[in-house]
């Protein structure tokens, strides 16, 4: 059987949707074993990754059932949602990928801002103060804050956030060619006759 055929295209199909439902349990593990080790305790953050494995999850198991059942319908909606997860992944792995340091300490500037809760798991972990000033009149998490030797949570994040954002919108691309070549898959795969299945019934 050629890799064209119908038996191939299904289980390429397959194969593909088998490691998104993968990688969505693997998503939900990670984030729920961070919260209950305390690893990270920002709700939002946690709910947040837990959602997109979930969603994740659901896409696959659509196009899963989708491709063992050559089910039109189910195939069709599949390859729309892919198509639309592809286009926000794309263009979010590109922007990673493109951002320089001052749009860099801009955004994590504005996501230092939004949250306390981010902040002191920030100061704790990467035992700093603030983020471009150290207040010793406040209060901080870190080891250091006692001793008055603490630096600026800013300069230890950013010596990180360039090569953390090229580790994300690399994994992001790579991901999202995986995403086209699911919708050109299902695409293939919806115009295929099922060789053991009725010719009439075929449309």
């Amino acid at each position: 059987m050629v890799c064209g055929g119908f038996t191939c295209s299904k289980n390429s199909l397959c194969a593909l949707n088998i490691l998104y439902v993968m990688v969505s349990l693997l998503m939900i593990g990670i984030a729920a074993w961070g919260k209950w080790f305390g690893l990270v305790s920002s709700f939002q953050v946690v709910g947040g990754v837990i959602g997109v494995g979930v969603f994740l999850f659901f896409v696959a198991l659509v196009g899963l059932i989708g491709a063992m059942k050559h089910h039109q319908v189910l195939l069709f909606f599949y390859m729309i949602i892919l198509f639309m997860v592809f286009v926000v992944q794309f263009s979010v792995s590109s922007a990673c990928l493109a951002i320089n340091k001052d749009q860099q300490c801009q955004l994590l500037e504005v996501g230092w801002n939004n949250s306390q809760t981010t902040q002191k798991d920030v100061e704790k972990t990467l035992n700093c103060c603030g983020f471009s000033s150290v207040n010793y009149n406040g209060t901080c998490d870190a080891s250091c804050f006692p001793n008055h030797s603490c630096s600026t949570c800013a300069a230890k994040i950013q010596q990180h956030a360039g090569e953390v954002l090229r580790f994300v919108g690399g994994i992001g691309l790579f991901f999202s060619f995986t995403e086209i070549l699911g919708v050109w898959l299902t695409h293939r795969y919806r115009n295929q006759k099922d060789p053991r299945a009725n010719p009439s019934a075929f449309l």
